[in-house]
């Protein structure tokens, strides 16, 4: 039997308290990682211009390579960081998208359920996707309508520059020191991300804290 549109499947309100604290403190964890791995590659910068200068042994490069701080900014610690942040933050979307279909109703969201998830991971339309559902559970889960966006589009502005365009041209940069010069560009680079992270990370804390706030406060008011 099909079901109505304008109603989700799913009846039951879902608790986003516990996964909105559990984003933040993975995202904060991720900023962290951020920074020390920025401070990694500026002192990866001034052990190599020292180096030049005559003021270091190039022992002590090989040792800066294998310290626990240089670890910290490998591809696997890097990778393992993001997958945490990233299946926290899902886990959080996808109870929120629940809710704010109970709140509005299906046809108040562009896009299907299973793009919560999947509109991460394909290419290209990860561009716009991913945006268009957070944006629509913030209308949707508003107490009061229209409700501004401004703090979605920042967010969203600021993250796609980030991973989109500075990430790339980092991680190149990383990958080939041929002079002073190209250690200094990296970490340039390093630097710009991790400003953009950290203020796209702040923007994407106050979303999942006033989406939680609107949702936890409807259904405690509908359980009055």
């Amino acid at each position: 039997m099909p079901t109505n549109p304008s109603h989700p499947a799913d009846h039951r309100h879902r608790a986003v308290t516990g996964s909105a604290t559990a984003v933040t403190a993975v995202i904060s964890l991720a900023l962290v990682h951020q920074v020390l791995i920025t401070v990694a590659n500026w002192r990866t910068y001034l052990l190599v211009h020292d180096y030049l200068a005559g003021k270091r042994a190039a022992a002590d490069l090989l040792a800066a390579e294998s310290d626990a701080l240089a670890k910290l900014g490998s591809v696997w610690v890097s990778l393992v960081v993001w997958i945490a942040a990233g299946v926290t933050w899902l886990v959080w979307l996808w109870r929120a998208r629940i809710n704010s279909e109970l709140m509005s109703g299906v046809a108040a969201h562009r896009r299907s359920r299973g793009w919560v998830a999947g509109g991460w991971m394909a290419p290209v339309a990860n561009l716009w996707i991913p945006y268009q559902i957070v944006s629509d559970v913030w209308r949707a889960s508003a107490p009061r309508r229209p409700v501004s966006i401004t703090l979605i589009n920042a967010w969203w502005a600021l993250f796609v520059i980030a991973s989109f365009v500075v990430k790339p041209l980092q991680w190149r940069a990383s990958q080939q020191f041929d002079s002073e010069n190209d250690v200094l560009t990296n970490a340039y680079l390093s630097t710009m991300l991790t400003a953009l992270y950290a203020v796209a990370g702040l923007l994407l804390v106050l979303i999942v804290r006033r989406i939680t706030e609107w949702q936890s406060g409807r259904h405690a008011g509908n359980d009055a």
